[in-house]
């Protein structure tokens, strides 16, 4: 039987994980009641990556590393994802995970030119959403909490651009027609959005950013839970299907 694997491939901070878990910890509850069995992958620590027929859909977490520091759990797993694309396996990438999706198929991903976006933030949807299975049912445009430095600085010519704001041109994109990638956390609530926060709060002050405004603007984002959702019902239906 095929499984919906989570592939992990960064650790939260000490204090944060305490609280609230880890990364996929925070996927499976954004997923919802999936009917398919879900399967951990720790790829940071080397745990094997699956071969894409046995993958009803694939979910890549977030991390704390960069995509650019070319680490060789993280090179595998990209030169691992062309072959779920051949496969049409459904996959869905957070942040780090967004990012390796898009170099995968050659992208270019970089430190974002006006520094760390993060907090919640607003998002909008392009035109090309209303034909997109995964974020057509959502409104047009919806929060979305982030915590990032690095970014898509160049999407592939085959991709197509599905969610913006006035920071992130990338904020999500989707190759075909069962492979997405999201710049933002739909797997964050407002504690995690703000433990985030303050484990940075000293680089965030150096950097200019009003920690204290951070905090009071962190708020549940449920709309860019529905992402996940959607992602969920649509390895199942594919599932189903075959």
């Amino acid at each position: 039987m095929k499984k919906l694997y989570i592939i992990k491939v960064g650790t939260t901070y000490s204090t944060t994980a305490k609280k609230f878990g880890d990364f996929d910890v925070w996927t499976v509850a954004a997923l919802g009641d999936v009917d398919v069995e879900i399967c951990i992958v720790d790829a940071e620590h080397g745990d094997a990556l699956p071969n894409a027929g046995k993958c009803a859909g694939v979910v890549i977490t977030g991390s704390h590393a960069m995509v650019t520091d070319d680490l060789p759990w993280s090179v595998k797993i990209e030169k691992w994802i062309p072959s779920l694309l051949e496969a049409s396996t459904p996959l869905f990438g957070i942040c780090y995970g967004h990012q390796m999706l898009a170099r995968a198929v050659g992208s270019q991903v970089g430190f974002h030119p006006h520094g760390k976006e993060i907090g919640t933030v607003a998002v909008h949807l392009l035109s090309d959403c209303a034909n997109d299975t995964l974020f057509r049912s959502l409104p047009r445009s919806f929060v979305v909490h982030v915590a990032h430095s690095q970014a898509v600085l160049r999407l592939p010519r085959s991709a197509v651009r599905l969610a913006a704001n006035a920071y992130e041109p990338n904020h999500a994109f989707r190759l075909g027609g069962c492979a997405w990638g999201v710049q933002f956390h739909p797997e964050y609530n407002a504690d995690i959005m703000r433990s985030y926060i303050n484990e940075q709060g000293e680089e965030l002050k150096s950097a200019g950013l009003n920690v204290s405004e951070l905090l009071c603007a962190a708020s549940e984002t449920p709309v860019a839970g529905e992402v996940l959702r959607n992602f969920a019902c649509i390895v199942e239906e594919r599932l189903t299907d075959r």
